[in-house]
């Protein structure tokens, strides 16, 4: 089925409560995970033009990458190490305006300059995360945390299941 995205003009935030809704018709009734992912990847990075949006899951005790849209990215990550790996350790929403200030953080790329990576929890475990970069320092903030977090507690968590 082809979809169209109705992209929202105005503020980040009227973006996102445009957006939401259309993620989420976009997975209804769609049972397969990596469809609804990639879905969910093009119609972040249509909306908001963000360097890179991508899933990584849980698998093999690594984070795996899954759909994204964006230059190639690191394949692996170890549990704990990066943003994405602490992310996944304390099951806690990491914003991060400069990523070079991060400890530890993994370059996959060095044109990303600020980042924020979502836990997905399923069954109160971490599945996997949303990881989402911007070129721009500081680009992300608490409307970006509040919509993304949104997204994977109540739309990405389903179609995991």
């Amino acid at each position: 089925m082809a979809e169209d995205l109705q992209i929202a003009e105005g503020s980040k935030e009227e973006k996102y409560q445009s957006l939401i809704p259309q993620i989420e018709g976009l997975v209804d009734g769609e049972t397969d995970v990596t469809a609804n992912l990639a879905n969910i990847c093009a119609a972040l990075k249509s909306t908001f033009h963000f360097f890179w949006v991508g899933f990584y899951q849980v698998k093999e005790d690594q984070l795996v990458l899954g759909p994204f849209q964006g230059p190639v990215a690191c394949t692996r990550i170890r549990y704990g190490k990066g943003v994405c790996g602490t992310a996944w350790k304390e099951a806690v929403t990491q914003l991060v305006p400069d990523v070079d200030a991060f400890p530890g953080h993994i370059a996959c790329s060095s044109l990303s300059r600020s980042e924020i990576v979502v836990p997905v929890m399923v069954d109160d475990k971490v599945w996997g995360v949303l990881d989402v970069d911007s070129e721009a320092l500081a680009f992300f903030d608490e409307t970006d945390k509040k919509y993304l977090e949104y997204l994977c507690d109540e739309i990405v968590a389903k179609v995991t299941k």
